[in-house]
């Protein structure tokens, strides 16, 4: 039995292990009891929801799925930074010369949209679309309280970081400020940001002055990470014109009511039971309408009044016949789909 559900404090144990299994640029999942704790407590409170897969009998946590409701504050002066890209376009007739420049300029937004983050799956479960399953629950979550999100989302995406923690984007921009390697200063802008409006210059970067190599993961993704862009670009997002300050990795965005699983969302009621074949394809996404959040990627029958389901997954989800539920297809779950990104997805959160 398995199913997607909101984090528990039960879960730090579990949840500090997988963490031990996450590599870098995924700051918001690393083995810290402490920052782990933390995240539990702001998932209990509504204001970052994380969501784990528990899986078998003994429930056994092998996957997180993140979201932060709004990124920056203003009431603590904490805005959430980026740099944004911007092009100019420059002409000289005397030299008969066009050239087209691209600069980052430092974004400090407040109180800003919602955040998809903290996207991981323990390698040993990877494959089948239970990748795919865990990053779209993130949106039935959305589609059962929309008002308590922000209307634009965006996505964080992991940058380019070879296995030993090394950005070429931060080897030629940020340490030249911080003076620190690529993690320690990945790892401390979760904890704290103050440093980077005390370090970071306000001024444009003109990205032709960068290195090559720096230049050429400008709005890049990891390797790892391309299954992830490509899912959330299916479900209609689209680059913000925006990278992260560490590894240069694209923001991308989408306003809510345009992604694809939320606008295809619907509320129906659980109206019997069925027994499907072996080999019946899991193509919808079901998640509880009211009470404690659950979600699983299943074969659903549809009805003239509502949905049946298979007994397996209606003990996963504790519902009963004549529950509400939330439904919205899955698509191309034929495709086997993971990712240890980021998120947070804009997955380094």
């Amino acid at each position: 039995m398995h199913h997607i559900r909101l984090v528990r404090p039960a879960d730090l144990d579990a949840l500090f292990d997988l963490a031990g299994k996450s590599t870098y640029g995924l700051t918001t999942l690393t083995p810290d009891r402490d920052r782990l704790a933390k995240r539990i407590e702001e998932s209990e409170t509504g204001e970052s929801p994380l969501l784990v897969w528990v899986e078998g009998a003994e429930q056994r946590v092998i996957g997180t799925a993140g979201l932060f409701t709004h990124v920056g504050d203003s009431s603590k002066g904490e805005p959430f930074y980026a740099f944004r890209l911007e092009r100019s376009i420059h002409r000289s007739e005397a030299l008969n010369v066009r050239t087209e420049v691209d600069t980052l300029h430092l974004a400090k937004i407040f109180d800003g949209p919602t955040e998809l983050g903290t996207l991981f799956l323990d390698p040993q479960f990877r494959g089948g679309g239970k990748g795919r399953v865990l990053s779209l629950s993130r949106f039935m979550l959305i589609a059962r309280d929309p008002e308590h999100y922000d209307r634009q989302v965006i996505a964080e995406m992991r940058g380019v970081i070879d296995q030993d923690g090394r950005s070429p984007f931060w080897d030629a921009v940020g340490r030249h400020f911080f003076k620190v390697d690529f993690p320690i200063a990945d790892t401390q802008s979760f904890r704290d940001k103050r440093f980077i409006a005390e370090l970071m210059p306000s001024h444009p970067i003109y990205v032709p002055l960068l290195p090559k190599q720096a230049r050429e993961v400008i709005g890049k993704v990891h390797s790892h990470t391309e299954p992830a862009l490509r899912l959330l670009e299916s479900e209609g997002f689209h680059e913000a014109q925006m990278v992260d300050i560490f590894d240069g990795g694209p923001c991308i965005r989408c306003d809510r009511k345009a992604i694809r699983t939320i606008l295809e969302s619907s509320r129906v009621e659980l109206t019997g039971v069925f027994t499907a074949s072996a080999d019946a394809k899991m193509d919808t996404l079901v998640a509880t309408a009211d009470g404690p959040f659950r979600c699983v990627g299943c074969a659903t029958r549809r009805t003239a009044d509502g949905i049946q389901m298979q007994p397996q997954d209606v003990d996963s989800l504790g519902v009963s016949v004549g529950d509400s539920m939330i439904v919205s297809p899955l698509k191309g779950t034929a495709k086997a789909f993971w990712t240890d990104e980021t998120a947070n997805q804009v997955e380094p959160s």
